[in-house]
């Protein structure tokens, strides 16, 4: 048994599909013990039925069709008219619109492919530096994941049984933070414009909020539909989904009726790979439980760390560490399982853990060596790697900034929690 063990490592370390090794692990595990391996089935089964979970696809389905659309656009225009007109306006509007894009697609690759190709000749163009530039948008590639309706965001509160409306107002204000750290960033790094200043007009303002108009109200849909009270994650999830189906199929007409089946596939094939780990993983965290392994961690960790805000800084170092190796939902599904147990512990509020470890790996999307935005970026813009790393790393420190403000002050993240939670 020991010996499939050591097969299934080595297939990883060629390169084999996540789910497929953990799946194995798994399976192994409990065959080792003499469990019937139907477990994982079983496991799979109870987490179809969970409710949190139905949000998860549809918004997927959602982020899929407005990447598939001309929204990224219609977003781009409308910030560069409400913003664009000040200095460092174009940086300003970039991190805002990958912000957004980010947070309904859910998937910084998506926003680095899908805006990349808009925002670098813009930025060029505007005068400011490649190097600037690259590590702009190569940075804010992640930004909108602390933002409701962030995918990762509902999979953490599935994971660690946590209100996913208390996680959607937990990453406002650690979002807003970031975004200014990096707005101030971007404007002191503005090209000398003199004389090029120049506000837009009403009429213009007007025509661009007119061709968005569709777009704008996604938002208030999502947030003003739960905390409003009009509906649950789920249901604004199914809401958001078919808002977007009407406004661009029908009357945007940017997605032909004919392209819903394979944006569906697109977008089911993302879920059901989330699903088949997160059930592979779950499984593997009860047979962790029940031989004491998360207990087992605590006493050994607490027997050399007995302040909390040690652990807390090990724990940013160790998923960081995770976050540059592993996408985020792998990440997510392998790590909070075994990590949530030990933080409750330290007396870690899960709210709180939960908005640190998406900053974490959200930021080690954009880490080097081998941060996945980096690679990404490389290959979008056709720039060596190496590059990349000197590129991104002013705003690789305003965000390790904000991670120990997040980390340290957790105010920060429980502060709206006690207000509407």
């Amino acid at each position: 048994m020991t010996l499939f063990k050591f097969l299934v490592i080595f297939l990883a370390l060629l390169g084999t599909p996540l789910f497929i090794i953990i799946s194995a692990l798994a399976l192994l595990s409990f065959y080792s013990e003499g469990i019937d391996i139907s477990v994982v089935i079983i496991e799979m089964s109870r987490l179809a039925d969970t409710p949190l979970l139905l949000s998860l696809p549809l918004f997927i389905f959602a982020g899929t069709l407005l990447s598939d659309s001309g929204a990224p656009q219609r977003m781009l225009k409308v910030s560069q008219l409400l913003l664009g007109w000040m200095p460092g306006g174009l940086a300003v509007v970039s991190l805002v619109v990958c912000a957004i894009f980010t947070a309904f697609t859910g998937a910084s690759g998506v926003t680095i492919f899908a805006l990349g190709g808009l925002l670098m000749p813009a930025l060029l163009q505007d005068r400011y530096s490649e190097k600037f530039s690259l590590g702009l948008i190569t940075s804010s590639g992640s930004l909108g994941l602390l933002f409701p309706p962030s995918l990762p965001l509902i999979l953490y509160g599935v994971i660690s049984e946590s209100r996913i409306d208390q996680l959607f107002l937990a990453g406002i204000l650690p979002g807003l933070l970031m975004l200014a750290l990096l707005v101030g960033y971007s404007i002191k790094k503005s090209p000398e414009r003199k004389g090029r200043y120049q506000a837009p007009t009403m009429k213009e303002i007007f025509a661009g909020l007119r061709e968005a108009a569709w777009e704008l109200p996604l938002p208030v849909i999502v947030l003003g539909g739960i905390y409003g009270g009009f509906f649950v994650a789920g249901e604004a999830a199914a809401v958001t989904a078919l808002y977007v189906i009407v406004v661009e199929v029908f009357i945007k007409r940017d997605v032909p009726y004919a392209r819903l089946p394979k944006s569906m596939i697109q977008s089911m094939m993302l879920f059901g790979g989330i699903l088949v780990i997160l059930a592979a993983s779950m499984a593997s965290t009860n047979y962790l439980v029940d031989l004491q392994v998360p207990i087992r961690l605590f006493e050994f960790i607490q027997h050399y760390i007995s302040s909390k805000y040690t652990f807390l800084l090990l724990l940013n170092i160790f998923l960081l560490i995770v976050g540059s190796m592993l996408d985020i939902f792998s990440a997510l599904v392998l790590v909070v399982p075994l990590i949530v147990p030990i933080a409750e512990g330290y007396g870690v509020n899960l709210i709180h853990l939960g908005i640190i470890f998406l900053t974490n790996l959200q930021i080690g999307y954009c880490t080097p060596p081998v941060g996945l935005n980096l690679f990404l970026a490389s290959y979008r813009f056709n720039k060596p790697v190496v590059q990349l790393y000197s590129a991104t790393f002013p705003f690789l420190l305003l965000l390790l900034v904000t991670l120990l403000l997040i980390t340290y002050f957790p105010f920060l993240s429980l502060f709206l929690v006690g207000l509407w939670g």
